[in-house]
């Protein structure tokens, strides 16, 4: 993985909540609240909050649980708790999702949304998320499918091939897209001492009302900005608009949707 895949600093986290959180990730947070709303959970972890979403979605749908939330990204994270409308009731914290700073079997649910690509060892993240939770407890977390079952991923990514052919910017095929081998999951999960697994495969629709929207949300919203960037420090708008051109010749003019695929987990030990 790129050391650029996982800074989320500067506008992007802005860029991210405004315009992918809806675009993509709303409907996730939702699903996943509601997993783990069904664990009637007293105490859950979020990790890899990003902006919040997830976290929204837990206040809203968990009652009166402790949820704590936490992200390697310190920007993310502060721009989650700028806009959580009950920010004072969640708990707050930087961590690495590979060296959680909780105690032993300290909650009932850990929850992390699209966060698991990221883990520079994925083994040893299982592993902490399952120390961290009580016996008969959960660990529910999303993957994305192949980026070629996401669609706008995938037109966006091909269109500015064609602007650096010669070095392709491949953050969204690399690593957000770059990890869905579900038996390579469940086998990771069993190494980290999970032996009840469920995936379940959740698809999606993607709307927008127009094309130049998430051509700015992934290019300006995510840390393909920092590949397009470090190829070109002027670069960005020229590839917003071969972006905005490539969904407009696959979806037309106006409001465009395409599908998108992720598969959840639930395990426990």
């Amino acid at each position: 993985m790129a050391g650029s895949d996982a800074v989320f600093s500067g506008s992007i986290p802005d860029m991210y909540d405004r315009l992918m959180v809806p675009l993509i990730f709303q409907p996730y947070a939702e699903d996943v609240a509601r997993r783990a709303a069904q664990a009637r959970p007293e105490a859950v972890l979020e990790i890899a909050a990003g902006t919040g979403a997830v976290t929204r979605a837990l206040s809203r749908t968990l009652g009166e649980a402790r949820i704590v939330a936490t992200d390697l990204n310190q920007p993310m994270l502060d721009f989650a708790r700028a806009h959580h409308p009950q920010a004072d009731r969640i708990a707050w914290r930087q961590a690495d999702a590979l060296a959680l700073p909780f105690d032993d079997r300290s909650f009932d649910v850990v929850v992390c949304q699209f966060g698991a690509m990221f883990f520079p060892d994925k083994v040893k993240g299982y592993r902490e998320a399952r120390r961290v939770l009580r016996p008969g407890g959960v660990y529910l977390f999303n993957v994305w499918d192949r980026i070629e079952e996401n669609a706008f991923a995938d037109v966006i990514t091909n269109a500015l091939a064609t602007v650096y052919p010669g070095d392709p910017p491949r953050f969204l095929a690399r690593t957000p897209h770059g990890y869905h081998d579900t038996a390579q999951i469940e086998r990771e999960l069993r190494a980290a001492g999970f032996d009840d697994l469920r995936c379940d495969a959740v698809d999606a629709i993607s709307r927008s009302a127009s094309a130049r929207d998430p051509a700015i949300a992934y290019c300006h919203g995510t840390p393909l900005r920092n590949e397009i960037e470090a190829r070109d420090p002027d670069g960005l708008g020229r590839a917003t608009n071969t972006a905005e051109a490539a969904l407009q010749r696959e979806f037309g003019a106006g409001a465009i949707e395409g599908p998108i695929r992720a598969y959840v987990f639930s395990a426990r030990f």
